[in-house]
Parts: C-alpha cells; structure tokens; sequence
C-alpha cells in the first residue's frame, strides 16, 4: 500500500512539472520511495560552455531527488523545503544521460537529510551532493499565523 501512495505521488510530481524547470532539463523520475529515489537527467542541453555537464545541474537533479524523497517522507499535506545543498564535482559528464540515487540519511518530523550519488552512463561516480529540507504543515509563504 504505501508502494501505491508513494508511485502516485512521483507521478503526481511528474505532471506537476510541466513547465517547470524539472521538465526543462529533462529530469525523469524512475523510483520512487521516501527512503530512495532514482531520477536520469540529459546531458546534452545541461552543459557549460566546454560541452561538460553543468555544476548547478548536477544540484538541480540532486535538489529534485532530495525535495521528491523528503516530500514522500512527510507525508500528505505537509510541505517540504530545501535549506542547504553542497556539492562536490568528481568527473565530468560529457554525453549520454546521468543517473541520480537519493539516500535518505536522516528522516525526522521537521528535518530530512538526502545524499544524492549522480553517475555517468558508465556508472562512475560524477558529482556527490547532500541536500538538507525543512518539513512543515504549512504551505510555502503562508503568513505567520494563518
């Protein structure tokens, strides 16, 4: 049952990333569960000038991962937030598609914490990341007290 519940909700994700910037860097969602989630990004369109895959793609792919998981981990109605990422670049990705897994490290009622492992199609390691997201039961810019 909770395999159902956490499939419709990367589902729901995915519709809801139609013109955003997940979808425009052509993210895709291949598992999903509060403790792991699996998602592919292109290179290609997600370079810096060298042709190489861009630093702050790699965050982007690791931020919606990490936010995707933390999301699941709180459960319905609650809101999640990323507060602090960090990155660190191995090797460069030049072609192909990379492949993000998203490990939660930590999983409480107001903190989660995700390492995010990104991949080149040959399996070698090109970008290591940890995002950390606030969990809330208010909306995103709610106002204090509303």
């Amino acid at each position: 049952m909770e395999q159902d519940s956490a499939q419709r909700t990367a589902e729901a994700f995915q519709a809801a990333s139609k013109d955003t910037l997940v979808e425009r860097m052509g993210i895709a969602i291949v598992e999903a569960t509060a403790e792991r989630v699996v998602g592919t990004m292109p290179v290609a369109g997600n370079t810096q000038p060298y042709g190489m895959l861009h630093g702050g793609a790699s965050c982007v792919l690791a931020e919606t991962l990490g936010s995707l998981g933390s999301a699941l981990h709180a459960g319905p109605g609650r809101y999640t937030v990323g507060i602090e990422i960090s990155a660190t670049h191995h090797r460069p990705a030049q072609n192909g598609r990379v492949t993000g897994v998203a490990t939660r490290l930590f999983g409480g009622r107001t903190v989660t914490t995700y390492e995010v492992i990104i991949s080149d199609a040959s399996g070698r390691r090109v970008c290591t990341s940890r995002l950390t997201c606030l969990l809330s039961d208010r909306s995103p810019g709610a106002a204090a007290g509303a």
